[in-house]
């Protein structure tokens, strides 16, 4: 057990977030009007340049230029003197149709079902640290996150500009339970008239403090607020982007394995995403029931298979019955193939946007299909009585 845990998330204005954004706005978009398109789309941003590439096979035709712009906009990038503005942009779309030979693999055809699209891992985790059984440090940098945003857009910090980071390090005695955060770290880009005196003032009392409750802010935490003393120049000004880029970020914050697959831009018969969706919801549900206050589950799939090559469950110790027998009640009530997976959480439609920035899992500012809790009393039969 990790006696120092550290998280971070980014606001929706880093430009690796931006590019995330942009996918899934182009993904929505195509869904909305055609939910069995084939779509995996990548993005990149630097100074005054957005290019779109990737493969889309659909019906349906979307105004591309529209949606990037109108994207950029809505972040905030509104505005020549911040660099990165939606009306000066360059955009650049260089599309193909999906690879025939994937297409192979994925299309369902008489006597044959759908398969994954790719081979692969993908991993769902839950602990019951949170109230929607998260880890902590992740849980509390994405909600800072979020209000960095919220009071950048509706006051009173509208100096603030759109980018920004932001990090908890939680310290956790030998129970694994949280004693106190150890530091807290936010930066945040700002016009240049604004002191960081200011700045540091402002975010304590209309960011952290409304966040962090304030048991886990302790004479030994630290604040740091723009350590370097200046963020003006951000966004794809200050660095470029790339779609998939903040993978630890959408997950758990580095507390539980990833496969590796990014999310944003990918239709759910991609099981880099569907299928990862589909372990955190049985994670969830499995430390909702009570039958481990911590879980890890990995799937894996070969392309143009739909049955998985394996599924495997850590509970670290944490099961209040016996693992395997966990693992054969996961395999008994969820079925992992892709095409069951897109049917039971629902995903041929435009719901990922909303995902796209401040974390995929454990958003309660949002509703998606795989934190519901649906299963919880069809698992809770399976404890003990004794413990139920």
């Amino acid at each position: 057990m990790y006696r120092y845990f550290t998280s971070e998330s980014v606001t929706e204005g880093h430009p690796d977030k931006i590019c995330d954004q942009i996918s899934d706005a182009i993904l929505d978009a195509i869904l909305k009007e055609d939910e069995f398109a084939r779509v995996a789309v990548e993005t990149v941003v630097s100074t005054g340049l957005v290019l779109v590439t990737g493969e889309i096979t659909t019906k349906t035709y979307v105004d591309m230029q529209k949606i990037i712009r109108d994207t950029v906009s809505n972040i905030g990038y509104d505005r020549g003197k911040y660099g990165f503005d939606a009306e000066n942009l360059a955009v650049l779309v260089c599309i193909n149709e999906q690879s025939p030979d994937i297409a192979m693999g994925v299309n369902e055809d008489k006597g044959k079902e759908q398969g994954a699209g790719d081979q692969g891992m993908m991993f769902g985790y839950a602990i019951n640290q949170t109230p929607t059984l998260m880890p902590i440090t992740h849980y509390y940098a994405n909600k800072l996150a979020l209000q960095l945003a919220y009071v950048r857009k509706n006051g009173p910090l509208t100096y603030l500009r759109p980018d920004g980071k932001t990090q908890v390090t939680a310290v956790f005695d030998e129970n694994g339970n949280c004693e106190y955060f150890s530091h807290i770290l936010i930066s945040s880009q700002h016009a240049p008239e604004i002191t960081n005196k200011q700045i540091r003032e402002d975010i304590i009392e209309n960011v952290i403090k409304p966040i962090i409750p304030n048991e886990y802010i302790t004479e030994d935490t630290t604040i740091h607020i723009n350590p370097t003393g200046r963020f003006v120049v951000g966004g794809p000004s200050g660095d470029s982007g790339l779609t998939g880029r903040k993978i630890i970020v959408d997950t758990y914050g580095g507390r539980a394995h990833h496969g590796g697959g990014a999310f944003s831009g990918k239709d759910p018969s991609k099981v880099d995403r569907s299928a990862a969706y589909m372990m955190r919801y049985i994670a969830k549900n499995i430390v909702a029931s009570g039958l481990a206050d911590e879980v890890e589950l990995q799937v894996a799939y070969a392309i143009g298979e739909a049955k998985p090559l394996s599924v495997g469950i850590d509970t670290f110790g944490t099961s209040k019955i016996d693992e395997t027998k966990i693992l054969d009640i996961v395999n008994k009530h969820f079925d992992l193939r892709p095409k069951a997976i897109i049917d039971k959480l629902n995903l041929r439609r435009p719901i990922y946007k909303q995902v796209a920035a401040y974390g995929h899992f454990g958003r309660d500012d949002v509703e998606v299909p795989w934190e519901k809790l649906d299963m919880v009393e069809i698992l809770k039969q399976y404890l003990p009585k004794d413990v139920r």
